[in-house]
């Protein structure tokens, strides 16, 4: 059986590859979801992008603030209600992440229960 390979950036991985006795190859190679990177890496670039929007609305509120303008400091309001609705989105954006990932271990542990069970079976 060849072996499925999934890249990222740095590393390549083995999906089902086997060692010479035939048990799974357990080091790098383990096995590699391209759902959960693609799900992973998806995450990360929209909670980056909100992040560096804060970035920039903080950066403003800062200015606003030094310059003591009434007009400024009351634009600051609009500004920081945008933060604090931009950190409401990264809080989801995690949690969001955190489900679909603990939902896909828990398939793939019942998927190699499954597997082992049939294992079992045809020996």
């Amino acid at each position: 059986m060849v072996a499925g390979t999934c890249r990222n950036k740095n590393k390549r991985f083995n999906i089902g590859a086997k060692k010479a006795n035939g048990d799974e190859d357990d080091t790098e190679g383990e096995e590699c979801n391209v759902v959960v990177w693609d799900t992973l890496r998806t995450s990360f670039k929209m909670a980056q992008a909100v992040l560096d929007r804060n970035r920039e609305l903080i950066q403003k509120v800062n200015e606003n603030h030094q310059s003591k303008i009434p007009d400024n400091l009351v634009k600051n309001v609009g500004l920081i209600r945008e933060i604090n609705g931009n950190i409401s989105k990264v809080i989801k954006i995690y949690s969001d992440l955190s489900v679909n990932l603990s939902e896909n271990v828990g398939q793939r542990k019942k998927d190699r229960e499954r597997e082992g069970g049939k294992q079992a079976l045809l020996n």
